[in-house]
């Protein structure tokens, strides 16, 4: 009777495991193969994922849609208030003046170090594919200008804008892994900033200077750059585009410090901890970008709501992507099969960052897509979260977001960016942008371990 009983159970569990291994297996063909847009990807493969693991047909979509709608009510306003600040700081200057300013007061034989500089800076409030479209030119017209391998100055760039669409909140990856395992933002910001930094620096400047013997390209002459510079008079300051990058990060971290001091019942305290969480920071800063960045420098009601209409179309696709990877969790959840690759994974004794970083590589590789593979490795680490302690609960989420930028190559979108923009052969991207990529998961990874031992 018991080994009937045991048998079944096996049965069971086997079925789910198939029934994952076919969901995400159908997600990585319609990407990959079919070039099936990531959203409809998900969709399908979300629907194939229940169906095998047991749910009626015409309930099989249930979780998916629930999952959905709880992400982009959390993370989808998020995302939204993301890119109106981004677009401001693009539209408005704002984003030029840090750049300019930086380069302007950097030695040349310190370019690729001001470089990752900028690339921090300025990418905390950008999406990766906005912050290569305004830095590569950046990278390109600074390398003419220091006569300096292009490598040897796009590398560190990179570097810092792909860290932080790895690690740092607002960006999508890190915000629904966030909310998938509940994991506490302001703490996450604070060890990802923590774990950030010596990536960087190791994949970026350091990293650069061996990458730049093996390829040795100039900038590319054929591109439009505008090497003139622009008027300036209409820009915002330095310190006014800083201060708007800046102000959700230290409203957020101001909160999570009151809340670990225990400071929270003080009327003062509890103030802070109210505007230091996420949607109320990032709210008011959208409306002090819009003040600083916008009125305040000739742009009228009209202007602004345009600029804020523009940025919606620039995350439309994303916010999708976020949705759907949050729908596909919950129908993970739901099923079942989240527990029983959970227990799998306990029962192995791998450690949870690792195997949360495993899991991410293998989708990232697969798909191509990093936002994919957060999404999808939150998922299915949920239920093995529920363990774990609020300081390692952030640390999975950097190990997941460590994963998803593991060795970015031809089914990555940003691949041939990179390749196109620095006019290099395929065998070339790979030897520095795919090269570098991979060196910063393990980095991460290495750090989010480190800081694992130590807290």
């Amino acid at each position: 009777m018991a080994s009937s009983k045991e048998n079944t159970q096996r049965s069971v569990v086997t079925n789910l495991i198939i029934a994952a291994i076919l969901g995400i297996a159908t997600i990585v063909i319609l990407i990959t193969v079919v070039k099936l847009h990531p959203f409809l990807s998900l969709m399908v493969g979300s629907f194939v994922m229940a169906v095998c693991a047991g749910v009626s047909y015409d309930k099989s979509f249930d979780s998916f849609t629930t999952g959905l709608g709880t992400t982009v009510s959390s993370v989808g306003i998020l995302i939204a208030l993301g890119g109106i600040i981004g677009t401001l700081l693009t539209v408005s200057g704002g984003a030029d003046a840090i750049v300019d300013t930086i380069l302007d007061k950097t030695p040349s034989h310190l370019l690729p170090w001001a470089m990752a500089l900028v690339a921090f800076a300025v990418g905390i409030p950008l999406f990766f594919e906005v912050g290569v479209v305004i830095l590569i030119p950046v990278v390109i017209f600074a390398a003419r200008r220091a006569n300096k391998p292009v490598i040897l100055l796009g590398i560190p760039a990179l570097a810092g804008l792909s860290t932080l669409h790895a690690f740092i909140p607002p960006h999508p990856g890190p915000l629904v892994a966030i909310s998938a395992l509940n994991a506490n933002l302001g703490l996450t910001l604070g060890l990802g900033l923590l774990v950030a930094v010596p990536t960087v620096i190791i994949s970026g400047p350091l990293l650069a200077r061996i990458l730049v013997r093996w390829v040795p390209i100039k900038a590319p002459e054929d591109n439009k750059i505008k090497e003139t510079p622009e008027d300036k008079s209409s820009r915002p300051s330095f310190g006014t585009s800083l201060f708007v990058i800046l102000l959700p990060v230290i409203l957020m971290l101001c909160s999570s410090i009151i809340d670990l001091t225990g400071k929270t019942k003080n009327p003062v305290g509890r103030f802070f901890v109210f505007i230091g969480q996420p949607l109320e920071a990032l709210l008011i800063t959208t409306f002090v970008a819009m003040i600083l960045l916008g009125l305040m420098h000739g742009h009228g009601r009209d202007k602004l709501n345009s600029i804020v209409n523009t940025s919606f179309g620039s995350i439309a696709g994303i916010l999708l992507i976020v949705g759907a990877g949050g729908g596909f969790k919950q129908t993970l959840v739901d099923s079942g099969i989240g527990k029983v690759i959970a227990s799998g994974i306990a029962s192995s004794a791998i450690n949870p960052l690792i195997a949360g970083w495993l899991v991410a590589v293998l989708i990232r590789v697969a798909t191509g897509s990093a936002t994919v593979a957060t999404v999808t490795a939150s998922g299915l680490m949920v239920p093995l979260a529920t363990g774990l302690s609020p300081t390692h609960l952030c640390l999975l989420v950097l190990a997941i977001g460590a994963g998803s930028v593991f060795l970015s190559h031809v089914n990555d979108a940003g691949f041939w960016m990179v390749k196109e923009y620095f006019g290099m052969t395929v065998g070339q991207t790979f030897k520095t942008w795919s090269l570098m990529e991979t060196v910063l998961s393990i980095v991460g990874l290495g750090f989010t371990l480190l800081v694992s031992l130590l807290v």
